[in-house]
């Protein structure tokens, strides 16, 4: 017992009621859980402002824990961020249901006939760090996909979260839902996390959203299973082939849009070729917006440019940094990238459609890219509404996990009085 709670018998509490509402959530209709969602995102719209009072609590809190800038940022909620967690959840609610969905269906010599239909996982255990709007996208999601979740937040977002909840909750309330089917961990307690990797009574899975630190812990500890969402050692190549104007815009895009998220670019590889044209340019851009460029011996000839060490290499920044490096073509890359990627996201950048078709085939990200910025590795650009997590496991989902891959399958076996000889 800690702090006066008995956390693990809150946590079997909190895991006995989300499998009774995810039994309840197995058949619910499309229509109800659609309208749980809309609800939800017109009631935090509603809310708005008591959201982003809640968010400055956790901001000054991150502040006070010594928070990056980055991490600061994946924490800030204001308006613009806000409605983009409403159209997230409308966009959730607006798809097809996942559930029931027939996903193959043949007729056997025998007379059966065999369909495979997606079915909930029961119930999600989400464990996440700083960003409050995964609250959103999470529950958004499971709901959706027919599951119950339990949702673990970082301790920066305790407030945050637990705004957007409240707003979930109506919503389900409203649909005739339990409202158990979306819950939080109603502590900051880090024991509560090495409960839940363990409930394999009551959590049918676990996705684990953050850093190494983190899914480290997740995969050595847990005994449920796991959809790892590792962390975002993201690559860029610019092949011999590539243009410019596409290369200065990719990259600057990749790396500097957003530093904090798993899509940012972290390691720049540069075709020897281009080295004193397309490859300095881009070099330049970078620095000149502030961005500190960590290069090989080569590039270090380069002025402003700072001398690489072996760990950044593999190195996720989540920062206004990034490792460059020269590589003598496309196989080069893909040998640094094997070597030193995290199967999350990796680009290049050419008009050589030889050099990305070898690209795409020999490597094994998640995510594989063209001439398109590794910043839209992210569910809702993917058309999926939101996500739970990039997973890059080669297990049951990979890549944005949305709705659909938050759903098992089952077989539905039809005869007619049809027996084995």
């Amino acid at each position: 017992m800690k702090d006066g709670l008995d956390i693990p018998a809150i946590m079997q509490e909190i895991g006995a009621r989300a499998k009774a509402a995810s039994a309840e959530l197995a058949f619910a209709s499309p229509a109800a859980k659609a309208k749980a969602l809309t609800v939800a995102a017109e009631v935090l719209w509603s809310r708005r402002a008591d959201v982003i009072a809640a968010n400055a609590e956790d901001m000054e809190f991150g502040r006070e824990k010594g928070l990056s800038a980055a991490m600061l940022d994946r924490l800030m909620l204001d308006e613009a961020r806000i409605e983009g967690i409403c159209d997230s959840l409308k966009n959730v609610a607006a798809q097809d249901d996942p559930v029931g969905e027939v996903m193959a269906e043949w007729q056997q010599p025998t007379g059966l006939n065999i369909q495979r239909v997606r079915t909930p996982l029961g119930v999600v255990g989400v464990i996440y760090e700083s960003r409050p709007n995964v609250t959103a996208d999470a529950g958004a999601l499971c709901l959706k996909a027919g599951n119950a979740v339990i949702l673990r937040g970082g301790s920066e977002s305790f407030h945050s979260s637990g705004a957007i909840l409240e707003c979930l909750q109506q919503g389900l309330k409203v649909a005739g839902l339990p409202e158990d089917a979306v819950q939080r961990v109603p502590t900051r307690d880090r024991a509560a996390v090495s409960e839940m990797l363990t409930m394999t009574d009551h959590i049918d899975v676990i996705v684990p959203r953050g850093g190494k630190g983190l899914v480290g812990l997740v995969q050595r500890e847990a005994r449920v299973p796991v959809f790892a969402h590792l962390e975002g050692i993201v690559h860029i190549y610019l092949d011999a082939a590539a243009d410019p104007e596409k290369a200065l815009k990719v990259v600057l895009n990749a790396k500097t849009r957003r530093t904090g998220i798993c899509g940012a670019a972290e390691c720049l590889l540069i075709h020897r070729d281009l080295v004193e044209t397309v490859g300095q340019a881009v070099l330049r851009a970078l620095m000149d917006k502030g961005v500190e460029v960590r290069g090989d011996a080569t590039l270090q000839a380069i002025d402003g440019i700072v001398p690489a060490t072996d760990e950044d290499w593999g190195h996720e920044y989540l920062d206004m940094i990034i490792a460059a490096r020269v590589v003598e073509d496309v196989d080069g890359a893909i040998a640094h990238i094997r070597d030193y990627g995290s199967n999350h996201t990796d680009c290049i950048v050419t008009e050589d459609d030889a050099a990305a078709a070898r690209f795409f085939e020999r490597l094994d990200s998640a995510i594989l890219m063209r001439n398109a910025s590794t910043q839209f590795a992210d569910g809702g650009e993917f058309g999926m509404g939101a996500e739970i997590g990039i997973a890059t496991g080669k297990m049951h989902a990979r890549g944005p996990v949305g709705a659909a891959q938050l759903t098992s399958f089952k077989y539905l076996v039809t005869g007619d009085g049809t027996v084995r000889s």
